[in-house]
């Protein structure tokens, strides 16, 4: 099997090690990868975020199965684009759609989501403009995290 690993962090080291350990694995590519994965894998110079030339990659080298790592190329789209290229239903992607991804890469979406389900999180509110999150923030009754 061949297989491609997007990201470049701790978690993409772990599962480099998993992946490498396999009997089945002919080739491990890490897209970028980092200096851990380099002990598993082959790193190539692919960003996650460039999900077009991932997709490149994954057809031109015959890539069985993607396994993305970080929420950015999923936001981006790339289990959809490589399920709208598949050829004999590979290569396969192991992640989310980019609907799904919404969760963990939009704040806003998750927290909307969560306080409409009753799921418990903490109290927030999503501005849009500067002036109304400096007037909120004067007047907060909590110590605030904003995140932009």
């Amino acid at each position: 099997m061949r297989v491609l690993l997007v990201g470049s962090g701790a978690r993409e080291h772990a599962i480099a090690w998993k992946i490498g350990a396999s009997s089945r694995l002919d080739a491990l590519y890490c897209a970028p990868g980092n200096a851990g994965t380099a002990d598993f894998g082959t790193n190539i110079d692919i960003q996650a975020g460039e999900v077009d030339r991932i997709v490149e990659f994954a057809l031109d080298n015959a890539i069985d199965l993607v396994v993305v790592g970080p929420e950015l190329p999923l936001s981006l789209g790339l289990a959809e684009k490589l399920q709208a290229v598949a050829r004999g239903g590979k290569p396969l992607c192991f992640g989310p759609t980019s609907e799904a991804a919404r969760i963990e890469s939009s704040k806003a979406f998750s927290k909307s989501f969560m306080r409409k389900y009753g799921i418990p999180t903490a109290d927030f509110r999503v501005l849009s403009s500067y002036t109304e999150a400096l007037a909120f923030t004067r007047a907060a009754p909590w110590p605030l995290v904003i995140k932009a």
